[in-house]
């Protein structure tokens, strides 16, 4: 394949997903310089990598390499030893239709909402992020994330439940 075809190929497969791949980068990372680096490192991967992608969901590949560099580069930053193990038992409630969550993401200040997103752990930020922000289904998020989807959906519960419970106690905050 020569250059212009790889250009080509390039724009048809990974640009139409850099904005999402921007938003799970500064996410991830928080730190919009930062972000900014890693997106362009992991779309440099891409490109080279090109040959590797034979068709498929070109969003979920291109995520997980830029999930794969976010971590890298927080893994040489900070070690990221703290990560919490789930029990599944404790974490598998029933999900219902219209989430409490939900209505508070809807009516909360978007800057709260993305400083308790930020304050999550690792692993639940992304996949609330992914779920939520990315749209993408528990499978999608389970090949990104390389865990089971029994884990995806523990940790989108516990990420839920843990943001509602700092939205909530900001609310309760400024109404004191």
């Amino acid at each position: 394949m020569d250059s212009r075809e790889r250009v080509a190929q390039f724009d048809q497969v990974v640009t139409p997903h850099l904005a999402r791949a921007y938003n799970l980068a500064r996410l991830l990372v928080g730190n919009v310089a930062d972000a900014e680096d890693l997106v362009q490192e992991a779309s440099l991967r891409a490109f080279r990598g090109l040959d590797g992608f034979h068709g498929g969901d070109a969003k979920t590949w291109l995520l997980v390499i830029v999930r794969n560099v976010c971590y890298s580069f927080l893994g040489s930053r900070r070690r990221t030893d703290n990560l919490v193990e789930f029990e599944e038992e404790q974490h598998s409630a029933t999900t219902t239709a219209a989430t409490p969550e939900s209505a508070v993401l809807h009516n909360a200040d978007a800057a709260t909402v993305r400083r308790a997103i930020e304050e999550l752990p690792p692993e639940f930020r992304e996949a609330l992020i992914l779920r939520e922000m990315e749209e993408l289904s528990y499978r999608q998020i389970a090949e990104i994330t390389s865990v089971p989807v029994g884990t995806v959906m523990s940790r989108l519960s516990r990420a839920r439940s843990l943001l509602r419970q700092r939205l909530a106690g900001q609310q309760t905050g400024k109404g004191a």
